[in-house]
C-alpha cells in the first residue's frame, strides 16, 4: 500500500528539499520503490538529482496537472526520471509558477494533484512531494493529495516560531479536503548541539508542540557536506556514508519504516 508524504514548510531555506532526496533514497535502499515529486517552481528537487536545468525539460509536473485539468490522457511513465540511486523522479520547473496562477479558475483545483498521484499510487511504496516555500494552491494541492506531513524545521526561532500558520493550514486542509490527512511528525534540521540556542530552540518546540505532535527523536546535524550533495546530483549516502550526516538521514528512514508498522 503506497504512503504519500508532504515535505513542507512555508519557510524557505529548512532542509525540505535536503530531507525529501535523502529519505527518498534511504527508502530506496531498503527495497521500496520511491516516487519524488518536485512541487517547487524553483525546481531544486530536480536539480539536487543532477538535472541542472530544469526549465529545459519537456514533461515536469506543470505539463502533468495541465493534462489532468483538461482531461487528457495521461501514462504513468509520462515525465518520471530515473535516477542511479533507484529512485525515480517527477521534475518541475518555472512553468509551474505559471500553473497556481491558472489554477485559480479550475474548478476542484484542490484536487487536481490528488487526481495523479492516486493514478501513481499503485506503482509506488512511498511518494514523497517537495513542496514550495508557501502556503499557496500547489501546497495546499500536495496536502489534499498526501496521507501524511513531514515538517523539517530548522533549529532557529522563527522557523518553529512560523510554525503556528502550517499546522493550522493542515488543520484546515483535514477539516475540509482530507479527512485521513496526518502530521507525520517536525524533523528539526541544521542542527549544532555544540550551542546553547540550538539546545533552547528544540526545547521551545518540544514545550510548544511536543504533546500535540510526534517530534522525531533523531535530527539532522548543521553539515557542509549535505549542502554539496546537492551540487552533484546524488544523495548523502553515496556522497559521504559515514558521515553524521549521512547516519542521521538512516536513522530518520528507520523510523518512517517503524511508523508504518
Amino acid at each position: 500500500m503506497c504512503k504519500v508524504i508532504a515535505v513542507t514548510n512555508q519557510k524557505g531555506g529548512v532542509g525540505k528539499t535536503t530531507t525529501t532526496v535523502n529519505l527518498g533514497i534511504g527508502l530506496a535502499k531498503e527495497g521500496k520503490k520511491v516516487l519524488l515529486i518536485d512541487a517547487d517552481p524553483q525546481g531544486s528537487l530536480t536539480a539536487s538529482l543532477g538535472y541542472v536545468e530544469p526549465d529545459d525539460l519537456g514533461t515536469t509536473l506543470a505539463t502533468i496537472m495541465l493534462a489532468v485539468i483538461n482531461e487528457e490522457e495521461i501514462k504513468p511513465e509520462d515525465g518520471i526520471l530515473h535516477h542511479e540511486e533507484n529512485v525515480d523522479l517527477l521534475p518541475a520547473n518555472i512553468e509551474l509558477s505559471a500553473l497556481e496562477v491558472t489554477l485559480g479558475n479550475v474548478m476542484s483545483r484542490e484536487m487536481i494533484m490528488k487526481d495523479y498521484i492516486e493514478m501513481m499510487r499503485e506503482r509506488y511504496d512511498y511518494i514523497l512531494i517537495d513542496c514550495m516555500p508557501s502556503l499557496g494552491m500547489m501546497t495546499i494541492n500536495a496536502l489534499v493529495a498526501s496521507d501524511a506531513v513531514l515538517i523539517p524545521v530548522q533549529a532557529a526561532y522563527l522557523p518553529v516560531k512560523g510554525l503556528q500558520q502550517l499546522i493550522k493550514t493542515i488543520s484546515m486542509v483535514k477539516k475540509r479536503l482530507n479527512r485521513k490527512l496526518q502530521i507525520m511528525g517536525i524533523l528539526l534540521t541544521m542542527v549544532d548541539f555544540r550551542t546553547n540556542y540550538a539546545k533552547d530552540i528544540s526545547t521551545m518546540l518540544h514545550v510548544t508542540y511536543g504533546s500535540k505532535i510526534t517530534i522525531f527523536e533523531n535530527v539532522i546535524p548543521l553539515s557542509v557536506k549535505a549542502a554539496e550533495t546537492s551540487a552533484e546530483g546524488i544523495s548523502i549516502y553515496a556522497h559521504c556514508p559515514r558521515s553524521k550526516v549521512s547516519n542521521a538521514y538512516k536513522s530518520l528512514t528507520q523510523e518512517v519504516l517503524e511508523n508504518e508498522k
